[in-house]
């Protein structure tokens, strides 16, 4: 991957984008999106995670991240998608009610044979695509694309209706997640 998607710049303000493997839908379910809500308040408070935008949707994340700490973005994003990877996959086993949970395990476990960085099940596909957000209007293209996908997805009208999204706290609706804003 050309050095243009990568975490050049420790200092750096960055659009991130992670994705389920095979673009699985897992995210439909509140359980699995609030253990990523739950990591990244974790991240925020331990790991010095900044995050001024975010989104879930039913197979990707979308974040608009910086940070403030010893901990390097590699780091952070290594250990928030293996967590989450590893909770979610949990989740999924003991979850009665997962109507598609053979099936989910085999894709995970299918893609995780064939990644020699895994052991056992791969939930995440491999890359971030983090993008340096370099100037302000950049910026506020990527949040309002970030607040504008569940409304192009069709799952609300307005973008601080969807719970799972910083635009609540932007429309000063408190959120899930602790913002930094961006001013």
């Amino acid at each position: 991957m050309s050095s243009s998607y990568a975490f050049s710049n420790p200092e750096g303000m960055y659009f991130v984008t992670f994705s389920t493997v095979e673009w699985v839908d897992t995210l439909s379910r509140r359980i699995y999106k609030d253990i990523i809500v739950d990591s990244m308040n974790y991240c925020i408070h331990e790991k010095g995670l900044l995050i001024h935008g975010w989104v879930i949707m039913t197979n990707h994340v979308h974040m608009i991240i910086s940070r403030d700490g010893s901990f390097s973005f590699g780091e952070i994003m290594r250990d928030f998608k293996k967590h989450t990877s590893n909770k979610i996959i949990k989740e999924i086993e003991a979850n009665p009610q997962e109507s598609r949970k053979r099936w989910m395990l085999w894709l995970f476990k299918s893609a995780g044979e064939k990644n020699s960085r895994n052991t056992n099940f791969q939930f995440w596909q491999q890359d971030n695509h983090p993008e340096e957000l370099f100037s302000n209007k950049f910026m506020d293209q990527k949040l309002n694309y970030i607040h504008m996908n569940p409304v192009r997805a069709g799952i609300v009208e307005e973008p601080h209706h969807y719970l799972y999204s910083s635009a609540r706290d932007y429309a000063d609706i408190p959120g899930l997640v602790k913002i930094s804003f961006i001013e």
